[in-house]
């Protein structure tokens, strides 16, 4: 599947008393019609997307579907599939942040109110990159709770992950043939030289967690000495490996030329670039987890002279086809996003009104040289890749072969008779 992603999925993100809406920003709620034309004008048939959830989970089973049945009746009249994004990196105030304790519950909840109300959906991101959501929250102190400490971290690892599990929960209760995409940052340390080695080994076990604990997989004896040092009980870190659900899941995995780090003998880390790459350092996590391989998001500034993401778009769909090539199953490719983003030169810790050139398209909803190269590679390769004798065929149901459903996912029969 050829996929994109509109940037403006990341809903929120707490400071203070600052919220940065993307979806504002870049102008979506009024020009989403614009927008999902242009998915079309690429060619693309697969669409990350989700909505905006601080204006539609008001509260504990309150709930405001009015974009959200605008939009998604629109996607699936168009026949875009969508792979639903119901958490990105924020949640509304009234949540608070990553470290209340009731937050898996209620966005299970929240999760299982969605699926009751569109039961066409199928494909789900339920919490995307769930490892960057708690390092960035409560590691490096930029999002939500921001807070710099282990024990912070700790307490938003596991509580991200339950919540993202107990989502799975309560959506295959709704759709049993639900698939779980994981949007997860592939990571990888380098150390700078022998006396950075114990370091960077250590963080490459760290950058495991979130899988390790979504998907059932025991942890590295270091990993749950930490995990253990730093407030998770046993019984906690046993309802993980209880609560396995790695059969409806594809490993999505995210890279950029930022996900390779070099660290060095006091523990600091920089940005090594591309040094391994794509193919080898989702070889590391394929062999870890052995599930089937999406490549759920990547893209690069288009730069000085215009070529620059186009030359990065065509590396990455190499890298892709050598895990292929290779006899890994994989069945998707992501640029992200479809629009310019906004202030993600700074993570989104500052609100410059920066418009970073990444997308497919720009803010004008103007093709970039990226989302022409991008409709040729699609055109060239969409008929080719399902004749590979190493390509899984995901069972996807076609929308058109759903029952008639309105944008709610009521029948229309049904309601024709209640005299709706």
């Amino acid at each position: 599947m050829f996929a994109t992603g509109i940037e403006n999925s990341i809903p929120t993100i707490n400071h203070g008393k600052t919220r940065i809406d993307q979806m504002e920003s870049s102008g979506h709620y009024e020009r989403w019609r614009e927008d999902f034309d242009c998915v079309q004008e690429i060619g693309i048939n697969y669409l990350r997307y989700g909505p905006p959830i601080h204006r539609t989970w008001l509260g504990p089973g309150k709930y405001d579907w009015e974009f959200a049945d605008l939009t998604f009746a629109d996607l699936r009249r168009r026949e875009i599939t969508p792979i639903m994004d119901l958490c990105h990196f924020g949640v509304p105030d009234w949540v608070g942040n990553f470290q209340n304790p009731d937050f898996p519950q209620l966005f299970a909840t929240y999760a299982g109110a969605f699926a009751e109300r569109y039961p066409w959906v199928q494909l789900y991101t339920p919490i995307n990159e769930m490892f960057i959501c708690a390092v960035f929250s409560a590691k490096y102190g930029w999002w939500n709770e921001q807070m710099k400490d282990d024990r912070s971290f700790v307490t938003a690892l596991k509580l991200i992950v339950k919540a993202n599990v107990l989502a799975m929960i309560e959506i295959l209760k709704r759709r049993h043939d639900a698939i779980f995409i994981q949007s997860e940052s592939t990571e990888y340390y380098h150390a700078d030289s022998p006396a950075a080695i114990g370091r960077a080994e250590v963080l490459n076990q760290m950058r495991f967690l979130s899988l390790d604990l979504n998907y059932g997989r025991r942890v590295e004896s270091g990993m749950y000495e930490f995990l253990t040092d730093n407030g998770m009980t046993r019984e906690e870190y046993h309802w993980f490996l209880e609560h396995r659900l790695k059969q409806h899941c594809i490993l999505g995995n995210d890279y950029y030329k930022l996900n390779e780090h070099r660290v060095f003998a006091d523990g600091r880390t920089v940005a090594a670039g591309e040094v391994f790459g794509y193919t080898e350092i989702t070889r590391q996590y394929y062999n870890r987890y052995r599930v089937p391989v999406m490549h759920t998001e990547t893209n690069l500034w288009e730069g000085p002279h215009g070529d620059e993401a186009v030359k990065w778009l065509w590396k990455e769909w190499a890298n892709v086809l050598r895990l292929r090539n290779v006899g890994i199953p994989t069945v998707g490719f992501t640029w992200y996003s479809l629009i310019d983003q906004i202030d993600w030169d700074t993570a989104l810790r500052e609100q410059n009104g920066n418009i970073n050139p990444l997308g497919l398209f720009d803010l004008d909803r103007k093709m970039r040289n990226v989302g022409k190269a991008y409709k040729q590679l699609i055109a060239d390769w969409r008929n080719v890749l399902p004749a590979s004798s190493v390509c899984l065929v995901v069972p996807i149901k076609k929308l058109s072969e759903h029952d008639d459903h309105d944008a709610a996912g009521r029948d229309l029969d049904e309601t024709r008779l209640a005299g709706e």
